[in-house]
């Protein structure tokens, strides 16, 4: 093999060497699972409402279960098979959020419930939280400002 004089040659070099991404078939599975999700938080949705239950209580009752669900499935190891199934069709915002807690929480487990689940628990998910609350508020602001 010759040698890689150029950033060209090294890109031509990777771009033989990588194997080339289903992008159709991908994007299938994301959206049919995404939408599996949705619909059982549909259901469990329909489900409180017909038992009752006011739409907010409905709503929070759906969010409950679908974190449960996803937690549980990422405890068993299940809900990465399904992630790399799915790709972002698994990451609907509320099962990926949970994922994205309970993942580093089993991870660092060893290390102890303070320092290893506790202090790295929000590792993935610490800096979405952090600049969703600040982008949340400067909008906050904005909006009562302006409107």
């Amino acid at each position: 093999m010759k040698p890689l004089d150029t950033q060209k040659d090294y890109q031509d070099y990777v771009n033989q060497k990588s194997p080339n991404s289903p992008i159709f078939k991908n994007c299938f599975n994301a959206f049919w699972v995404g939408g599996l999700i949705c619909l059982i938080g549909q259901i469990i949705l329909d489900i409180c409402k017909n038992n009752g239950m006011d739409t907010e209580m409905s709503g929070t009752i759906v969010s409950i279960i679908l974190i449960g669900i996803s937690a549980f499935l990422t405890g068993i190891n299940i809900f990465n098979r399904i992630g790399k199934f799915a790709g972002a069709g698994s990451l609907v915002p509320i099962t990926g959020f949970a994922n994205s807690i309970v993942s580093p929480a089993m991870e660092y487990k060893s290390e102890g419930y303070v320092m290893g689940v506790g202090g790295k628990m929000f590792t993935v998910a610490g800096p979405v939280l952090v600049y969703g609350i600040s982008t949340s508020i400067l909008v906050g602001i904005l909006y009562f400002i302006f409107i």
